[in-house]
Formats: C-alpha cells, sequence, structure tokens
C-alpha cells in the first residue's frame, strides 16, 4: 500500500471529539470541480474534521461514478497561444490549447478585420453553452477584451476587430495570449 493511501486511510479513520461537518457541500463540490479552489482555513478546517473529510471523498467518489450527462461538462475557461509563423503571413485562426475553440480573422474587404469566435461543436459542454447561451469574451493576454457576446444557433459570435494593430502584431505584443471564459 502507497504512504499516500495510509495516510488518507488514517485520516479518515481517526476519532476526533465533537466532529462535525465544517464545510457545506457546495464548498466540496467546487473544490473538486476546480470553480473555487479551498481556502487555507477551509483547508485546515477538512483535514482537522474526519467527517467532513468523509465527505469530501463520499462526493468524489459520486462525481466520478455518476456519468456525465452526454455533452454536458462543465467549462470555465479555454486558453491558447499565438504559434510561432512567418512575420510577412496573415494571421487567419488561433485555436485553443483544448481544440474547443477557434478564433477566425476574416478580412472585411477594406484595412480591417471581422473577429469569428467559433466553438467546436464536438466540444464535451457545447450542448449546454449552445442551450443557456452564456455571456462570453475573448481576452489577450494583456486581459483587454477582444470580444464579448453570444453564441448564435452556429456556435459563432462575430466582431469587428477593434485594436489599430493586425491581430498578428497585436497578439504578439500582449504574450501571444489568449483567453475564452464566461463573463463573471
Amino acid at each position: 500500500m502507497s504512504e499516500h493511501k495510509v495516510l488518507a486511510q488514517a485520516l479518515l479513520a481517526r476519532a476526533v471529539p465533537g466532529d462535525r461537518l465544517v464545510l457545506a457541500d457546495a464548498v466540496l463540490l467546487a473544490a473538486l470541480d476546480g470553480s473555487r479552489p479551498l481556502a487555507p482555513s477551509e483547508r485546515s478546517a477538512l483535514q482537522g474534521s474526519p467527517l467532513t473529510l468523509r465527505r469530501f471523498k463520499h462526493l468524489a467518489l459520486q462525481r466520478r461514478a455518476a456519468p456525465q450527462a452526454a455533452n454536458d461538462a462543465q467549462w470555465f475557461k479555454s486558453s491558447g497561444m499565438l504559434r510561432a509563423a512567418a512575420d510577412t503571413a496573415e494571421l487567419e485562426e488561433l485555436v485553443t490549447d483544448d481544440g474547443h475553440w477557434a478564433l477566425h480573422f476574416v478580412a472585411d474587404g477594406g484595412p480591417g478585420w471581422q473577429l469569428v469566435l467559433k466553438l467546436d461543436a464536438q466540444a464535451p459542454f457545447a450542448q449546454r453553452l449552445l442551450r443557456e447561451r452564456p455571456l462570453l469574451r475573448v481576452v489577450d493576454g494583456g486581459g483587454a477584451i477582444l470580444l464579448q457576446g453570444r453564441l448564435d444557433d452556429d456556435g459563432e459570435c462575430e466582431r469587428p476587430w477593434t485594436s489599430e494593430l493586425a491581430p498578428m502584431a497585436h497578439f504578439q505584443l500582449y504574450g501571444a495570449t489568449f483567453a475564452i471564459e464566461p463573463c463573471r
């Protein structure tokens, strides 16, 4: 048996007089799905209460055993970066690291571009986002909002490119990174 399992069993098996659930299920579930990490005081409370630890373990096992509804996974953020490219090439597309989103840059016939956010229909959360239509935003590495809006029926959102710089130059200036996230 590994040292980790022995320690876990010892923490769960010990008796603490007056022990009670010290954290709500909502807090434990948020920690499990990564939407809110436990604060240091919450971590200490969890470690000090075998009953709360057992509840945490039960919720974790329940989450793992329960099959998620098809194509209805949770999503909190996707990010990506500009990959190395020739300086003279026009930027046409950026894809997030998870492959679920693409940014398309379409010349508008003049000196500007349209920025099109496209959700991959096979993303595990696609049906939920298309059903709920949350307000989304695309931000660059500097935190500037490049696009904000809701997906249409095709899983796209389109807005004019507002930066004075061409897309490639803009991303290079701001760390070559971007993220797609729900507006909070």
